[in-house]
C-alpha cells in the first residue's frame, strides 16, 4: 500500500497490474475516471479546480491506458473496476464521490454498484456509455455494431491517423462555429498514442457491449448525469436518456449543442455544475 506522503504515483492491483495515479489536495475525496483512449491527463483542469475547492482529487490511468501497465487482458469491464477498487483500497478514501467520462462513466457506475461497500457518496457521469451502447433488438436506439467494427479497423490499420480523425467528432470540430483548438485535438492524439494497440482494440468491445442496466438499478446514491446534446461518439438517446429512467436518485442535464469531449464552454459549465453538485 502506497501512502500519499511517500509520493508514489503507482499502486499495484492483486493481479500485478501497476496503476498510475495523481493525488492532489486535502479534503473529501473525489475520484475521476477517464474515457477511451485517454488517460488521467484528460482531467487536469478538474483536478486543479477540485483541489483548489478543498477536495482531495484523485485520477488514475485505467488499465492499459496512459502510464499504467498494459496487461494482456487490459480492457474487460470487470478487471477495470477491480483496478479502481485496488486504488481506493490503497489510498483509503471514505465518503467518496466518483466522476466518470464516457467509458470511465461505465467504470464508476459498476464500481459503485458492485464494489462501493457504502463508501460512495455521489456519482457524476458525463457522456457516459451506460446502459449499453451497441444496437440490438432490445436497444434499437443504440449504435450499430458496424460502427465499432470500423473503430477496431481504424485502430489496427493506422491508429495515429485514426485518433487524429476521431478528435474531430470527439470535440465537434466538424460542426459549424466550432472553437476547439488544434492543441486540444493534438492532446487527444497524444493520449491515444499511449494506449497499447491490443488494449485499445479490446476496449472497444468492453465500452460498446457491456450492459450496465443492473448496475444502474442498484445505485442508491445521488447521480448527476451530464451529456452533450450533440454527442457524436456516445449518442444521448441510448445513453443518458435511458440511464435517467433506471436510477433512483438521478438528475439529468443536457448541455445544448455540446460534443462528447469536455472542452470550452461545455467544460466551464460542467465544472461549475460538478462543484455545485458535490457541495449539495
Amino acid at each position: 500500500t502506497h501512502k500519499k506522503e511517500m509520493d508514489m504515483p503507482y499502486i499495484t492491483t492483486p493481479d500485478g497490474t501497476e496503476i498510475y495515479y495523481t493525488d492532489l489536495g486535502e479534503g473529501k475525496p473525489v475520484v475521476l475516471s477517464h474515457g477511451w483512449p485517454l488517460n488521467s491527463d484528460a482531467w487536469q483542469v478538474e483536478l486543479k479546480l477540485l483541489a483548489d475547492a478543498g477536495y482531495r482529487a484523485i485520477a488514475h490511468d485505467r488499465r492499459g491506458h496512459g502510464r499504467s501497465s498494459q496487461p494482456w487482458n487490459a480492457s474487460a469491464m470487470d478487471t477495470s473496476p477491480a483496478a479502481l477498487t485496488a486504488l481506493v483500497d490503497a489510498l483509503e478514501p471514505d465518503d467518496l464521490s466518483l466522476i466518470g467520462h464516457s467509458t470511465g462513466g461505465g467504470e464508476v457506475v459498476r464500481f459503485a454498484a458492485q464494489h462501493g461497500n457504502g463508501r460512495v457518496r455521489k456519482i457524476i457521469t458525463a457522456g457516459a456509455v451506460p446502459p449499453v451502447m451497441v444496437k440490438s433488438e432490445s436497444n434499437p436506439e443504440g449504435t450499430p455494431i458496424e460502427v465499432f467494427d470500423g473503430i477496431r479497423e481504424g485502430v489496427l490499420k493506422d491508429r495515429s491517423q485514426f485518433y487524429l480523425d476521431l478528435a474531430e467528432s470527439f470535440f465537434g470540430a466538424n460542426r459549424p462555429g466550432s472553437q476547439v483548438s488544434a492543441g486540444a485535438k493534438y492532446d487527444f492524439w497524444r493520449q491515444g498514442m499511449l494506449v497499447g494497440l491490443k488494449g485499445a482494440y479490446d476496449c472497444v468491445k468492453a465500452f460498446s457491449e457491456t450492459d450496465f442496466t443492473e448496475d444502474l438499478k442498484a445505485l442508491d446514491v445521488p447521480i448527476f448525469i451530464a451529456h452533450g446534446g450533440d454527442d457524436q461518439v456516445v449518442p444521448i438517446a441510448a445513453a443518458a436518456e435511458k440511464t435517467i429512467t433506471l436510477v433512483s436518485k438521478g438528475t439529468l442535464k443536457v448541455y445544448d449543442g455540446a460534443p462528447h469531449g469536455i472542452y470550452g464552454a461545455y467544460q466551464e459549465e460542467l465544472d461549475r455544475d460538478i462543484l455545485a453538485f458535490l457541495a449539495e
